[in-house]
């Protein structure tokens, strides 16, 4: 097995020891594939590399630590001497009302889910740089396309994503560089119970909205149509094709909602036009 997996694909993926990252690292694992499986505490992930220590590298990484990012990076260059696709799932979610989130919360939601993975990217851009191939995968989510109640600061930081994907992609796309953000809806990956923070809602105003929507995900935790491991799948399913598509929505609810949502976006824009075309300089 250690002859035959030096021409297989490495993958680094962050925030490995739940959810989204631990599924498809198994996937990755399973399939004779190279892994770069991170997380705060490694031992977390240690099970990763029984059986194929060979060709499973396991870090502590801590995406807000700019050291440990460039450590990570370096070990995994080291070890197999490229990364082929880096997916960028390590973060969390932040819910409370727009006028009574906390700043402390807020700055550390972004610097997790923002300001990490751009350093994750940074510092693995100089290799697929060189190598002239690679594939980033943001794990960002349905609200990275949607603003819902409740949510605002979690949207802002996936909106960020979003952005920077597409900045991202129009920069590395002649270099052979493919970029996806992969936008899920609800999935059954315990994320409403060890991977969102919330702040309660005490304000009368907001009980139909942002508190509404914060009791319906946390009773909804464990009931989701969406399966975490046939989201690896699909994931990978991506990295395998010609022309990787720019957004990749996961679950029907998920697909729906960003669908209805862009109709309407568009409707609402050309609903604008004269006004818009209007506030330019005549012409001559």
């Amino acid at each position: 097995m250690a002859n035959d997996s030096r021409n297989t694909p490495v993958w680094f993926i962050t925030g490995c020891s739940t959810g989204f990252g631990q599924a498809l690292a198994r996937l990755i694992v399973a399939r004779g594939w190279r892994l770069v499986a991170t997380a705060r505490d490694k031992a977390r992930v240690a099970d990763l590399a029984e059986g194929a220590p060979d060709r499973v590298l396991t870090l502590d990484l801590d995406v807000g630590r700019s050291e440990q990012v460039e450590a990570a990076v370096a070990a995994a260059n080291e070890r197999f001497g490229r990364i082929d696709v880096l997916v960028n799932n390590a973060g969390y979610g932040y819910q409370s009302s727009i006028e009574e989130g906390i700043e402390a919360d807020i700055r550390a939601q972004f610097d997790a889910n923002v300001f990490g993975l751009f350093a994750v990217t940074r510092a693995v851009l100089p290799l697929m740089r060189a190598q002239r191939s690679g594939h980033i995968i943001n794990i960002t989510s349905v609200a990275g396309l949607i603003g819902f109640p409740g949510s605002g600061y979690y949207a802002a930081s996936k909106h960020a994503v979003e952005g920077f994907s597409d900045a991202l992609s129009a920069e590395v796309k002649p270099l052979g560089i493919a970029v996806t953000c992969v936008e899920p809806g609800p999935f059954r990956t315990d994320w409403a119970g060890r991977s969102l923070h919330q702040t309660p809602s005490k304000i009368a105003d907001y009980q139909d909205t942002a508190a509404k929507r914060m009791t319906s995900t946390a009773e909804g935790s464990g009931k989701q149509a969406g399966d975490p491991v046939r989201a690896g799948e699909a994931m990978i399913a991506l990295t395998q094709t010609a022309t990787p598509p720019r957004h990749l929505p996961l679950g029907a609810w998920g697909f729906d909602a960003v669908v209805a949502d862009r109709k309407e976006r568009l409707k609402a824009i050309e609903a604008v036009r004269d006004i818009s075309l209007g506030t330019d300089f005549p012409k001559d």
